[in-house]
């Protein structure tokens, strides 16, 4: 008779699951001339004749079969295991497919690893519980049921609560330099000579620990002036070995410019330009005014005494259009 209760998963790697292969053993032990069978004369219910024990399962499984009869039944069939070891032990792991089956789908459409592993922990549990299940009881398949339960489950959940497991092609590995912490990048560059001890923890100090140059000074018996001309030889040094090591990286990197950045020196950053009081812009909008608030005089002499008009020599070519002060030289 075909077996129409047998699990439809197997391992990713083609091996058949502990299931799968229980099924394939159970046929065996109710296939040829003298299949396992009972003797249905000592059970309530059951033809007076042997049994094999496939046609045995299907009888149990029909609605109308008195509940007292599985218990019969599954009480004889744990004492023969218990009793006569690895045949009738199988013959039990046949006969409780359907409900092994049935809990291992349950748990196998939540477990996130092979199916493999749940349904070796179904049929560990199950097994385990033969030897122990108290068989004067009733409902003795169902506790072996629920037994079987309790193992996959605790698989589940352990699984559950494992790392996610990340795909073969993903691994870690180091970002591409410069990188790290930044304590980490002024070791390297003290290692590779770029700094000295003194030049990182001074830039560590006062830059990353927000250290008062002042009392960085102080503290090393050095003039605040000295501090700050060291820092600033430093910086330079290390920004520019910072840039060296940014070259061979990807230019979309963000992670030297971003450091350069920080450690550029605040004296080597854009000011803005200075006007000398004695420049005008020379517009006739922007003449300066005086103490008195009235406009004052403009720098350049525009009238006949201007010393440039006594120059002996004629008046050397301007670069641009020239300005309304000076007039051509005849």
């Amino acid at each position: 008779m075909a077996d129409r209760h047998h699990p439809r998963y197997a391992d990713a790697v083609g091996q058949p699951s502990p299931l799968h292969t229980a099924r394939k053993c159970f046929t065996l032990l109710v296939t040829g001339p003298e299949p396992l069978s009972v003797d249905g004369r000592d059970f309530p219910g059951l033809p007076n004749r042997p049994i094999p024990l496939d046609e045995l399962r299907d009888r149990m499984l029909r609605r109308h079969c008195p509940r007292r009869t599985r218990d019969a039944v599954w009480a004889h069939l744990v004492r023969q295991s218990r009793e006569h070891g690895a045949t009738w032990t199988l013959a039990c792991a046949g006969m409780a497919l359907p409900a092994l089956s049935s809990v291992a789908r349950w748990l196998t459409a939540r477990f996130p690893g092979e199916a493999f592993d749940v349904h070796a922990e179904v049929l560990s549990g199950f097994l385990s519980a033969l030897a122990t299940a108290d068989v004067d009881r009733p409902r003795v398949l169902v506790r072996l049921r629920w037994a079987a339960y309790r193992a996959g489950f605790a698989a589940l959940s352990e699984a559950l609560d494992a790392p996610a497991p990340v795909g073969r092609n993903f691994r870690s590995t180091p970002p591409r330099p410069p990188w790290g912490h930044p304590d980490l990048v002024l070791a390297r560059a003290v290692r590779l000579s770029v700094l000295t001890r003194t030049e990182a923890d001074l830039i560590g100090a006062t830059r990353l620990d927000e250290t008062p140059l002042t009392d960085w000074a102080d503290h090393h018996d050095m003039s605040h002036e000295a501090a700050y001309k060291a820092r600033r030889r430093a910086e330079r040094r290390l920004i520019a070995f910072l840039r060296e090591q940014a070259a061979t990286t990807d230019p979309d990197d963000p992670v030297a410019s971003c450091v350069a950045d920080e450690l550029t020196p605040s004296a080597s950053r854009s000011r803005p330009a200075r006007r000398s009081p004695s420049v005008t812009d020379g517009g006739p909008g922007n003449t300066p005014a005086g103490p008195d608030g009235k406009s004052a005089r403009a720098v350049s002499k525009p009238d006949a005494d201007s010393g440039l008009l006594r120059c002996a020599g004629p008046t050397p070519a301007l670069p641009s259009a020239a300005s309304p002060e000076v007039p051509r030289c005849a």
